[in-house]
């Protein structure tokens, strides 16, 4: 695994932690398009979990405000709100991290870059993040998600 790599982004995130945002605001931030995206996202993680949503403020300036989602108490991901996007959070434990490294050839390759320069975190696992800018990469963050947290159904 590479040495331990910060996410590094250019994009705008709203880091007023004291106001927290009305949700047409972050909408509008974000942009329709990526709305939308975060909501199909949201609908292919209902599709597996149980899932509920509370906006937050879990690490400090650098992240800001996003979303994190849980499936009953277990935590799934954070997606953090981005100037005409989002960005996906997600931490695999070193027991997740062989469910990665099974599914990793069949991951897009820049998810597979991801997991290679992740966060450390343990002996094996660690902290990705993700800027979602298209619909392709939701089903492979999905399925990372599911390594984490096993679905439903």
């Amino acid at each position: 695994m590479a040495d331990k790599i910060r996410y590094e982004t250019e994009k705008k995130r709203l880091t007023e932690k004291l106001n927290k945002p009305p949700i047409e605001f972050v909408q509008a931030f974000m942009g329709d398009k990526a709305w939308r995206r975060l909501s199909r996202f949201e609908e292919m993680l209902r599709e597996r979990y149980e899932l509920s949503r509370e906006m937050k403020f879990p690490f400090g300036n650098a992240d800001g405000w996003g979303f994190r989602y849980v499936h009953n108490k277990s935590l799934l991901l954070y997606v953090f709100f981005e100037e005409g996007g989002f960005c996906c959070t997600i931490s695999i434990n070193d027991a997740g991290a062989p469910k990665v490294e099974a599914m990793l050839r069949d991951l897009r390759p820049e998810i597979q870059k991801i997991w290679t320069n992740r966060y450390a975190c343990g002996a094996d696992g660690g902290w990705i993040n993700h800027s979602v800018e298209n619909d392709d990469v939701l089903p492979d963050l999905v399925r990372l998600v599911g390594a984490k947290v096993k679905p439903k159904k």
